[in-house]
């Protein structure tokens, strides 16, 4: 990986520079590590899951039941 640094009059580095399909990916990177993160995070969880169809049958009944 091909990267610059700027520094300030003391040589400390303040940021850095890299191409910009290197920056890319190393967000993809991220955005994948997020998604396994948070798949974990759900697996550990207590939580009921039920598919998409019955969840907009109870949404529904839901919103019917409180429009009087």
């Amino acid at each position: 990986m091909k990267t610059q640094f700027v520094t300030d009059d003391h040589g400390k580095k303040l940021a850095v520079i890299l191409p910009i399909d290197e920056y890319n990916r190393l967000m993809e990177d991220l955005d994948e590590l997020e998604d396994i993160r948070q798949f974990d995070a759900s697996q550990k969880s207590d939580r009921e899951f039920i598919d998409a169809e019955q969840a907009f049958e109870e949404i529904e009944r839901e919103r019917k039941l409180h429009q009087g």
